[in-house]
């Protein structure tokens, strides 16, 4: 993993490049620290993510999802009405998501940019699929496909009724490619509103839905991260994004786990896999869900202690990579949720000590148990030879 860091007028951007086969992925963090008002701040993100582009000879047509970190949706919504027309101009078809997750620095948005930047050029489409959340992208024998923004549509306050119809549409959005849930979806994001009320309620739906598909605690889950974050329509308390990949065949994707340090997550009635992997020929992706600080018991370790919750955090997070053979020098980036923005300097001069190079956004963004004051999910990327399967 190669790693790489610009500030270009008032906008920092930290980025990871892995390569193998001519075909790079990257993963870029760009983060505004400016007092200027929010259009200002956006179109400054937007032009020095174009300008890191063009000055690593990278098509804009390579940018494949795109999630930005707002601080105040609602009163963005407007000015934010444009974004996916623009990403659409700027970088042609992309996956867009969209939530209220106040970025820790000073700053009134932060945005996480993937790309796939294939040297073989001309063996690498994108296309928007039914519904107009999707984004699938095909290289190889492989539909990668970025599901985002997904909403319930129905009247229903209630956040069990709301997360139950979010999982409804992706499943029949998979299903109607060819796909399954069960087989093919490899990580979600939820953000729940007012997660401290709402998140038993996203809780006991997924669990009820996933029982309906065959999914229990001796098939598998799926990776996923269950965190505050809002709409901009104060109606919605559930948002969901997700990441599937069609065309995988029995056995390349992994379920990851580290029972020294962390026990199953149905031992106290949650529905996710610790990790999940990605074996192709020529790397392995891995999939690191939200991580807090939590024994192999399931207890809160280190209440009200938010460096030793990090150190913690980050003892389970190589722990699960090191079950997919792999090691923090593989991690190609972070968000580090953080529920007291009290400790936001904190965690920042965390990060600087200990893992400078990653690139990271650190939101406001409460985790699902009051205990914890911190929670961390990360994407990896390592070498591998897997003559099974095709490359990536």
């Amino acid at each position: 993993m190669h790693y790489h860091s610009v500030t270009q007028d008032t906008v920092r951007i930290t980025a990871s490049s892995f390569c193998r086969n001519r075909v790079s992925e990257l993963h870029l963090m760009a983060v505004s620290d400016n007092q200027k008002a929010f259009s200002g701040q956006m179109e400054d993100i937007l032009g020095a993510v174009t300008e890191y582009l063009s000055a690593h000879g990278i098509p804009n047509s390579s940018v494949v999802f795109t999630r930005f970190f707002l601080s105040d949706y609602a009163n963005q919504a407007e000015e934010l009405s444009f974004i996916v027309d623009y990403v659409t101009s700027v970088f042609g078809d992309c996956a867009v998501s969209i939530v209220q997750q106040p970025p820790a620095a000073s700053g009134k948005i932060a945005v996480w940019a993937y790309v796939i930047d294939d040297g073989n050029r001309g063996c690498l489409s994108k296309f928007r699929a039914t519904p107009a959340c999707d984004l699938v992208v095909t290289r190889g024998g492989y539909e990668h496909i970025w599901s985002t923004q997904l909403v319930s549509g129905n009247c229903s306050t209630k956040s069990f009724d709301q997360a139950g119809a979010v999982f409804t549409k992706l499943s029949h959005s998979l299903e109607g490619k060819g796909y399954s849930l069960k087989e093919n979806c490899v990580r979600t994001w939820l953000f729940v509103k007012d997660i401290d009320s709402n998140y038993s309620g996203v809780v006991d739906a997924r669990r009820r839905f996933f029982e309906t598909v065959n999914m229990t605690w001796d098939t598998h889950y799926i990776a996923s991260t269950g965190i505050e974050g809002r709409h901009a329509d104060p109606g919605v308390c559930v948002l969901l994004d997700a990441y599937s990949i069609g065309g995988v065949q029995h056995g390349q994707i992994g379920f990851l786990k580290a029972p020294d340090f962390l026990n199953p997550t149905h031992e106290y009635g949650v529905t996710f896999e610790r990790g999940t992997s990605v074996a192709f020929g020529d790397r392995k992706h891995i999939f690191i869900s939200g991580t807090a600080s939590i024994n192999h018991k399931g207890e809160i370790m280190h209440r009200n202690d938010v460096v030793r919750q990090l150190n913690r955090t980050f003892v389970n997070i190589m722990a699960l990579l090191a079950d997919a053979g792999a090691g923090m020098e593989n991690v190609a980036q972070m968000i580090v949720y953080l529920r007291d923005p009290s400790d936001s300097e904190t965690v920042n001069a965390y990060l600087d000590e200990n893992y400078r190079n990653i690139p990271n956004i650190v939101t406001l963004a409460p985790v699902c148990r009051p205990g914890w004051l911190v929670e961390v999910e990360c994407i990896a990327i390592s070498d591998a030879a897997n003559p099974s399967f095709a490359n990536f």
